[in-house]
C-alpha cells in the first residue's frame, strides 16, 4: 500500500504543478511532454489526466488511514504490539 501512496501523491503532485502553471504561465506541462500545445490531448496525456484524478480520488478516501499506515513505531512499542 505504500507503492500505491507514494505514486498517488506523485501524480497528484504532477497535477497540482500542471495546473499551477497553466494559471500563471498558460503552460500545459504535460501536453509540453507530449509534444502537444496548449490545450490538446490525445489519448496518453488524458491517461495522464484520468490517473491523477485516480490518484486524488484514492488519497481523499484514504486520508485517515496514511497517518497510521506510515506511523513509524519504537521497537518498544512494536514489541508491545506483538505480545
Amino acid at each position: 500500500m505504500k507503492k500505491l501512496d507514494v505514486l498517488a501523491a506523485v501524480l497528484v503532485i504532477v497535477g497540482a504543478l500542471n495546473w499551477g502553471l497553466v494559471a500563471i504561465a498558460s503552460f500545459d506541462l504535460v501536453a509540453a511532454v507530449f509534444g502537444l500545445d496548449f490545450g490538446q490531448t490525445n489519448p496518453v496525456t488524458r491517461i495522464v489526466y484520468g490517473l491523477v484524478g485516480l490518484s486524488a480520488v484514492y488519497l481523499v478516501t484514504q486520508v485517515r488511514a496514511l497517518p497510521r499506515r506510515w506511523a513509524v513505531r519504537s521497537p518498544v512499542t512494536a514489541h508491545a504490539l506483538v505480545h
